[in-house]
This record gives C-alpha cells, structure tokens and sequence, in this order.
C-alpha cells in the first residue's frame, strides 16, 4: 500500500493513497513510501484511508487495516504513530476519515466506534465525541471529515444519511440531510466525502446519487452538479474522496470509473477536467497549495455489503 506525491499541471502538490497506481495523466512524480504490500512496521500500511496535512507540513494517514494513525514529514521520513484496535480513548475501530485544524489539532473519524476522536499533532488523547444510532451528536458510522477557518467539524453520518457539525470540542450545532435523491437528501449508505472551502462553503460526495452537493455552513442547500455515468464529462460512478483549493476549484475521485475529475469555481458548467484516469480505485486526493497551507482533505473507501449491512442493524 503506497502514499504517493505528485505536482500537476495546477501548481499543486497531490497526495494520492491507492492500492494499484498505473499511470497519470498531467501529474508529475515526486515520491512514494510504503510497500506494494500490506505491512505493520514503521511507515508501512496496511489499506491507508484519510490524509491530512497540518501548516507545517506534517502527514497524518489513517492506516486502516493496522488500527493507527501514522505521522510522516513532507518527505515521508516516519515520525511518530498512534492507536491499536480497540474501543478505548485513543483506540480504532474502521477509522477513515482525517482532519486537522488551524492550531494543529486532529480529528478522526472513528467510524466503528461511532465516534470522532480529537488528538494533539503528536496523537496525545484529547477527546471524543458520538454513540451508536440517530440522535442529535451519534452516529452510524462517521465517516469523512472536516474542519473549517472558525475551527468547526463537519461529519459525514452515511448510516444516518446526513451531515453533522460540532465545534471543536464536540458540542453539537446543527445538522442536515436525510434519505433520498431529493435537494438536500443523500442516497442510501449516506454521504461520504466531505470538504469546506475558504469561504466556509460545504462540499459532500453524495455516493449513490452520483452527484456532489453544496452547502452553506449552516447546511443550506445552494447547488448540486453530476449524474450516473462513466466516461461523460461530469458524470460520477460512485464519487467518493472531494477536495476544494483556496481559488474555488472541486477535485472529485470516483472508484467506479477510476478517475479524478476537476470543476472550477465550484460550478458543474465552468470547466471540468480529468487529472488522470488510470488508478485503481483512487482512494483520497489531497491537494496543497505549494506554501503550505491546507486546502482540503477528502477519502474514499470501497466498503462491503457485509460491512454496511452490519453498521446498518
């Protein structure tokens, strides 16, 4: 399992964690840590899943199938790590998604516990959030992540169909959303990636409706862009991890198709273009603009029907 660099033709640097990579289109290599195989040592991986960067450059991975957050510096040299599996403060159970806020703090979306889990960037224990079912502040698996300038978090609750949003101590706000392909609805087995933009706007993978949604911070339905296809452009199979750089524009993965597909200014009709098309099953993208500073972080996972049916009970 490879975390892999790469500039593109945008003046930015992409992290891509997936699997099998083949080729890319319109991407410069910068480098590769890992192995092509699923390992547990040091800098390793076992399935990475969730990405983020902090202000100073640090890499923080959810390395699903080892129960761990790992932390790397901008050249992949092995920091530090944290987590086994488990339900206790600071364990995981299906973690996915990963965020960090202006003061460096990291969220994680722990998604087998029902939960978010707050950490210092060295992965000292600060707090968690969520339980089990549907009432204001619980969860059916959180699953993608994310936190805007004020410091707030957005979950994405796919077993709920819906968006929540805490402060940074986990204090619930609001939240929006239910079943459906309606404006505002998500498809069944919820929404899954999930980014904001520097002006506070809500970006979601609605997965099984094909299409990206926007929200207002406090989940006012604005747009929405995508239908069912393969090839078309903006079209989605399945779109999962999303991403939105600091100048409007929204990356989309898709596992179905295996491609990134890129819209500027944040609408369907201004332009979209595909990144590369030859990955297999593109996990994440994280784009960085090239001082540093965060720009989004999205996931994306192909989860099981066992695995959905069993969250879903």
């Amino acid at each position: 399992m490879l975390l892999i660099s790469l500039t593109s033709t945008f003046s930015m640097n992409l992290y891509v964690a997936t699997p099998t990579v083949h080729a890319c289109d319109k991407c410069n290599f910068l480098l590769a840590w890992g192995s092509s195989v699923r390992r547990s040592g040091n800098g390793q991986f076992n399935n990475p899943q969730g990405i983020a960067i902090d202000s100073t450059g640090n890499i923080y991975v959810v390395d699903y199938g080892n129960y761990r957050v790992q932390k790397f510096d901008s050249s992949g040299t092995y920091i530090t790590q944290w987590g086994s599996h488990g339900s206790g403060n600071g364990q995981f159970r299906d973690a996915d998604g990963i965020a960090v806020d202006s003061s460096g703090n990291v969220y994680v979306a722990d998604g087998g516990n029902y939960r978010v889990q707050k950490f210092t960037s060295d992965g000292t224990y600060l707090t968690k959030w969520g339980s089990h079912r549907s009432p204001n502040g619980q969860f059916r698996d959180g699953d993608g992540v994310a936190v805007d300038s004020n410091g707030n978090v957005y979950v994405t609750d796919w077993g709920n169909n819906r968006v929540e949003k805490f402060t940074g101590s986990g204090n619930y706000i609001s939240q929006w959303g239910s079943d459906g392909s309606g404006n505002g609805q998500f498809g069944e087995f919820g929404p899954t990636g999930i980014a904001v933009d520097s002006s506070g706007n809500v970006y979601v993978a609605d997965t099984n409706n094909n299409r990206v949604q926007k929200f207002s911070s406090d989940g006012k339905y604005l747009t929405q862009w995508g239908s069912y296809g393969d090839t078309g452009t903006g079209q989605f199979s399945y779109p999962h991890g999303i991403a939105a750089d600091s100048s409007g524009n929204v990356y989309i993965t898709n596992w179905g198709d295996d491609r990134v597909q890129k819209f500027g200014d944040s609408t369907p009709s201004d332009l979209t273009r595909s990144l590369w098309t030859q990955y297999s099953q593109p996990y994440l993208i994280l784009p960085i603009i090239l001082v540093g500073i965060i720009i989004g972080v999205v996931l994306n996972r192909r989860r099981s029907k066992a695995k959905e049916s069993s969250l879903l009970q």
